[in-house]
């Protein structure tokens, strides 16, 4: 059974709608899950407006870095993370590919470039983390530059950390299975089929020697001051809001709790890489 249209003009309120329902035994199940997404999501961007201001009172520099295989939803994401941020002291980072002049330089110069500055957070799409999977799975980087970024990152991190400057690092997490069904859907919608390249659909055919490298990643580079964390990503909402969560977590600033969300993650969804050893995207 539908709502009829007697019932639409009874309806003045969402809580009307949901009234209706229950009484004529109208399925609205999705709906109301969507509702509660949305509610706890306004929530949840109303604790980073307070960590914003905090961030920015205490002169900090935090850094977000979003990695996972493609269509894992790192984009999605980042946008709820940022929606009501001030763009004063808020910015994404999502480099090209580097330019000739770049390729001759130290390859973290074009990321210390756009560190965030006092006051900032910086949510990066990708990073300096391409060589660690993405360049090596595609034949973009030769084995020395990958064995020396191997070694150079947990330095270059620990130099970051010394200085201050407080870095996440979430891997979003999908199986194999999920990420087909993604690309597909972005080809069959003209408003996301600029997202896929010849590139994603490599990463299907090439999916084992992406997760080599993955793991091969987490293993060089997770450490104490910079570790990795992983979030459960083949529910796209649910990793949205289970990852803000966990950054909120990490700070003690003022007003925190006020919305009366939960801020505290999931530990079945977020999780540091040593809890996370059997992933859902082997």
């Amino acid at each position: 059974m539908n709502y009829t249209a007697e019932h639409l003009l009874q309806a003045k309120t969402r809580e009307d709608l949901i009234a209706i329902a229950l009484k004529n035994g109208i399925p609205i199940e999705k709906t109301l899950k969507k509702l509660r997404y949305e509610a706890e999501l306004y929530q949840l961007q109303t604790e980073f407006v307070n960590l914003q201001k905090w961030i920015a009172k205490h002169q900090m520099r935090v850094a977000i870095l979003f990695e996972g295989r493609d269509a894992a939803g790192k984009g999605g994401s980042i946008k709820r993370f940022k929606e009501h941020l001030n763009p004063r002291s808020s910015r994404v980072v999502a480099l090209t590919k580097p330019t000739e002049v770049e390729k001759g330089q130290w390859y973290f110069r074009r990321y210390i470039q756009v560190l965030p500055n006092p006051s900032e957070i910086v949510f990066f799409d990708r990073s300096w983390y391409n060589r660690a999977v993405v360049e090596p799975v595609m034949g973009f980087c030769t084995k020395g530059e990958y064995k020396k970024f191997i070694v150079q990152v947990p330095e270059f991190e620990h130099l970051l950390y010394e200085d201050n400057l407080k870095i996440i690092k979430f891997w979003f997490s999908i199986s194999k299975e999920e990420q087909k069904k993604r690309f597909d859907s972005r080809l069959k919608n003209p408003l996301k089929r600029w997202k896929f390249s010849p590139v994603d659909m490599e990463g299907q055919k090439r999916w084992d020697k992406y997760t080599y490298y993955k793991e091969q990643m987490f293993s060089k580079t997770h450490t104490n001051f910079s570790p990795w964390i992983i979030v459960k990503a083949n529910d796209k909402k649910q990793a949205r809001l289970e990852s803000m969560r966990y950054v909120l977590s990490q700070f003690d600033y003022e007003g925190k709790g006020e919305s009366g969300i939960n801020i505290l993650p999931d530990p079945n969804v977020v999780m540091k890489y040593y809890r996370g050893n059997i992933q859902i995207d082997i």
